[in-house]
């Protein structure tokens, strides 16, 4: 048995994240449908019609169900497109927050592109809708039955089929931050870890530390006159940073203005106070008093105030300078030395973000004919919602699993990561690119019952004569007294078409029905000896000549 994975997404590069996993039994899940922020050709969306390759009719023959692990455009971007135009009219899984929170990423990403790109409509708003309605909602740590083999469980996915069992982790984070609680996953046996490794190679400061940073930067341009623009996604860092924001602001006692550039945030905004369930332990705890998604000091940004004079801070969307109104406002700023660019998380290749963060460049090119004189100040600083490296070998030790996939990184980072693992965690580990297919081979558990007698030679109490523990599921808990370590040595009974059983040597025999002898050897002779059978049968004696005896 093996399990079969096909990257067709964030193989050795992080956007566009897709895995599709093959279970034994012909089960096909695909994790993640996301598109790459920085490529506008085909490269955009993954390689659908490699699931096609097998000779399967269509994408619904091909695919059991689609998991979506979260609203971020490189883990769903793809997915309207997948289900309207390819097609796929399958089970799809995500969490309630993400079913809530999609449709708006989706829609202001759709309208960047057509609108102020001019490029050619993959998919429309309608069929953002039609998709979203296909979308079965999850719980967190909710486990749905998708078949009589197949059952997966949110939000790191666990996916299982007989005994070949895998987790998909997304995007994770093992400190928690101001909004959301670590991540956090059961101990469990698995054959496989597939994990994201963006920042492969990098041990992050302080979460404490990050933050006095970035209030320094920001206050210090502020103060001297300049405008912040803060690129970033309408989710997540946004509501991070304005928590931040807002908190340093009024202890501050700062009156410059902090602005969302959208009503797309503020619109989160509210879904966020809708979905105070999902948020970190302290929002939770407070949010009755004060809910921290009531910002006092952020308020709406019209497209006219970009060329105001004076200070301010701008929280603009999309993240990473893809594009839309972050690069309008910052053809307009970036020209002026007194004016702060500061980069909340990682950038992928191709975006004008990643450019800034590759060094400081006096000159960026747009196109053939745009181009942006960089004199302003630019800061990087990780509140992303990726784990380091400390949190990824955190994980993979805790999960112990037997194999582990790297995927979401960058080749060089990956392949560090991956010595690593080999030699501190002993583990096999391996970074497929996209397209390639890597096999898993995959441990079968056999389940067995052990008898009275067989579980008291393990025990430090004797237990032969309570007839409660008398054919006892090895698999369960041992009883009270029961060593929890140590090697107890009994025999492996299977028969055809029973359960398997393990007991002590002493009791084989009566297992199998048959009857116990015991031979006796006698030196009578040094030629001869005299044999004794006893038993429920005859005594027979006999004399073996030729037998050499001590």
């Amino acid at each position: 048995m093996a399990i079969e994975c096909l990257v067709l997404g964030a193989g050795q590069e992080v956007g566009k994240s897709c895995v599709v996993v093959t279970f034994g039994g012909g089960k096909r899940v695909m994790f993640d449908c996301g598109m790459h922020m920085g490529h506008r050709d085909s490269r955009r969306y993954p390689d659908f019609d490699r699931l096609l390759a097998d000779g399967a009719a269509d994408y619904n023959a091909a695919i059991s169900c689609v998991v979506i692990t979260h609203f971020h455009l490189d883990h769903i971007g793809a997915l309207p497109y997948f289900t309207e135009v390819c097609g796929y009219h399958g089970p799809v899984y995500m969490t309630y927050p993400t079913k809530a929170l999609a449709p708006l990423m989706l829609e202001d990403y759709r309208k960047v592109m057509v609108d102020h790109r001019g490029e050619e409509e993959q998919y429309s708003y309608e069929d953002i809708l039609r998709c979203m309605r296909k979308v079965i909602p999850l719980d967190l740590k909710q486990t749905i039955q998708v078949d009589k083999d197949l059952s997966i469980r949110a939000a790191m996915i666990y996916a299982k089929v007989g005994d070949a069992a895998i987790v998909y982790t997304g995007d994770y984070n093992m400190t928690p931050d101001r909004h959301l609680g670590a991540a956090q996953i059961d101990r469990l046996k698995l054959d496989l870890l597939i994990t994201e490794s963006t920042y492969a190679k990098t041990v992050r400061d302080s979460k404490h530390a990050r933050e006095r940073e970035f209030l320094k930067a920001v206050h210090k341009c502020v103060s001297g006159g300049g405008k912040v623009l803060i690129p970033a996604f309408a989710l997540g860092r946004a509501q991070e940073l304005c928590i931040l924001l807002d908190d340093y602001w009024e202890r501050m006692n700062l009156k410059i203005p902090i602005y969302f550039s959208a009503g797309l945030t503020i619109q989160a905004n509210m879904y966020y106070k809708m979905l105070i369930g999902w948020t970190s332990q302290k929002i939770k705890n407070s949010y009755t008093v004060h809910n921290p998604f009531d910002f006092k000091h952020v308020c709406h940004f019209e497209r006219s105030f970009i060329n105001n004079p004076g200070p301010c801070v701008l929280f603009a969307t999309p993240g990473m300078i893809s594009g839309g109104f972050s690069l309008e406002v910052f053809k307009k700023w970036a020209p002026s030395e007194k004016n702060l660019v500061t980069l909340p998380g990682y950038c992928v290749a191709g975006t004008i973000g990643h450019k800034l963060m590759s060094g400081k460049p006096t000159r960026i090119d747009i196109d053939k004919d745009t181009h942006i004189d960089v004199r302003c100040q630019i800061h990087q600083l990780s509140f992303s919602p990726h784990t380091d490296s400390k949190g990824i070998m955190d994980l993979t030790e805790f999960l112990s699993p037997s194999h582990v996939i790297l995927v979401h990184g960058e080749k060089p980072q990956m392949a560090f990561l991956k010595e690593r693992i080999e030699s501190e965690l002993r583990m096999q580990c391996c970074y497929p690119a996209n397209n390639e297919t890597v096999s898993i081979p995959t441990s079968q558990n056999l389940k067995i019952n052990a008898t009275e007698k067989f579980i008291a030679s393990f025990c430090m109490d004797e237990t032969e004569n309570d007839p409660q523990k008398q054919n006892l599921n090895f698999g369960g808990d041992m009883p009270q007294g029961c060593r929890t370590e140590g090697v107890a040595e009994g025999v492996l009974l299977m028969e055809k078409s029973k359960t398997p059983k393990i007991l002590r040597e002493d009791e084989l025999l009566h297992s199998l029905g048959m009857e116990t002898h015991f031979v006796h050897f006698e030196p009578l002779h040094p030629s001869s000896i005299e044999v004794k059978h006893t038993g429920e049968s005859a005594v027979q004696q006999s004399s073996l000549e030729h037998l050499d005896c001590e």
